[in-house]
């Protein structure tokens, strides 16, 4: 078992190899084996995918043929994949460093430029480390480090730092270049922000919502909804309430002053019939006088 698992790592580390020669130009930084039961996917990260892929899918074709022969893979299948912050992969900082210096250019020039890059996309720390002959012909070798930012350096949390490392070949000589990128994701267990604690514990607690009858069942957002549609309901009730107090205030008094009304008239009516009566018994009266 031991064998077979060196075996794998070392085909590996050969298909690395490979793949960062042929696709030099396509921005190459590392490539992932995916095995399924039908097909082996090998995603191959690169910054330029339209140089990966070449002509009508022609450089695919080629390189898939080659890794079924050389590297004994069944039914391989590449899939291009873009490096959507190339400034953000430690492999692509790194190659181009070590690209540009190649050429000819000024280490001090290259690599301030980059740093600044890095941490304006929104790194949280980055740190790039040169080895060799950085002055000119005939100095020492010495090392330099230009840093910015968050660095972790050791323990297990090392794991979340993406680096890399590359070779540069000048005119003066060999330089080594190992780059270290913590990108704006990354969380450390031991890293703490107070502000955001004391903003959490200075925001006001939502009181619990008491639970109905029938209603365990349902969840948080439900009961919520809930509580503020009663809360909603509540006013527009009161006001119901309040016209039909109104209401029914003036029915009673309508029906009072109808009441009053028809005892006016019945009294009125007594009071004209108790006259009608005194005048005719005043009539009676004086006819009997003129008559005696």
């Amino acid at each position: 078992m031991e064998r077979f698992f060196v075996e794998q790592g070392i085909r590996k580390v050969e298909l690395d190899d490979y793949l960062r020669r042929q696709l030099k130009k396509a921005g190459f930084t590392k490539a992932e084996i995916v095995k399924t039961p039908l097909v082996t996917r090998i995603v191959v990260n690169v910054t330029t995918p339209g140089l990966a892929i070449g002509k009508g899918g022609s450089n695919i074709r080629q390189l898939t043929d080659t890794i079924k022969e050389r590297f004994k893979i069944d039914n391989p299948q590449l899939e291009i994949k873009e490096i959507e912050h190339p400034n953000l992969d430690a492999q692509v900082v790194a190659d181009r460093i070590s690209s540009l210096i190649s050429t000819g250019y000024s280490w001090r020039s290259i690599v301030y430029k980059i740093v600044k890059d890095i941490m304006h996309d929104g790194a949280q720390g980055v740190e790039i480390n040169l080895s060799g002959v950085l002055a000119g012909k005939g100095q020492r070798k010495r090392r330099q480090r230009i840093f910015a930012g968050y660095m972790k350096k050791v323990g297990e949390q090392v794991r979340l730092v993406d680096s890399a490392q590359a070779d540069a070949y000048s005119k003066i000589g060999a330089i080594g270049v190992k780059v270290r990128i913590v990108r704006p994701g990354v969380k450390f267990p031991d890293k703490i922000n107070l502000q955001e604690i004391i903003d959490a514990k200075k925001k006001p607690k939502e009181e619990p919502i008491p639970a109905e009858a029938g209603d365990t069942e349902k969840p948080k957002e439900e009961k919520k909804e809930e509580a503020e549609a009663k809360k909603e309901e509540k006013p527009k009730h009161a006001e119901k309430e309040k016209k039909e107090t109104k209401k029914e205030h003036k029915e009673g008094k309508h029906e009072e002053k109808k009441k009053k009304g028809a005892k006016e008239g019945a009294k009125k009516d007594k009071a004209e019939k108790h006259t009608e009566k005194e005048k005719k018994e005043n009539k009676e009266k004086n006819k009997a006088e003129k008559e005696e």
